[in-house]
């Protein structure tokens, strides 16, 4: 199966060190402050960052509707690379990398999905959503630089 057809991949380079933009990934108090599209707040119940970890929260979205959310980490490896996966629908799996470039990072997001037809299920809004949560995340490193 061609995996093109089963990801969304998400990218932005940030005007912030690779440091701060991992400390923003993996301090729960920071990263619940702008994790999620705009208009959305969180609230985390579980954050253990280590493979096997569980990460556990509630998305509240601006029309009050709550999503419960809940992911494994499988893989850490500080200040480069995240991988889980999501366990609660949908499913998939999720990989971020951080890349110094200078006194900026480039993060990528990347998401693989089950199957073809999961990933097509979400492709209308995810892109934007994923722009809109590298906003929020852009417009929080701003605040700790």
């Amino acid at each position: 199966m061609n995996t093109a057809e089963r990801e969304i991949i998400s990218a932005r380079v940030v005007n912030a060190p690779r440091e701060l933009v991992w400390k923003a990934w993996t301090d729960p108090q920071i990263l619940a402050r702008w994790w999620g599209p705009q208009g959305f707040t969180n609230t985390f119940h579980e954050f253990d960052l280590r493979p096997a970890g569980s990460w556990r929260f509630t998305m509240h979205g601006p029309d009050g509707a709550d999503y419960p959310n809940a992911s494994i980490f499988l893989e850490i490896v500080k200040p480069e690379r995240i991988l889980f996966n999501h366990v609660s629908s949908p499913a998939f799996q999720v990989t971020t990398t951080f890349e110094s470039q200078g006194t900026k990072t480039k993060i990528t997001f990347h998401m693989l999905f089950p199957t073809a037809a999961d990933c097509e299920k979400v492709k209308s809004f995810i892109p934007r959503a994923n722009e809109q949560n590298f906003d929020r995340l852009e417009a929080q490193l701003q605040k700790m630089n």
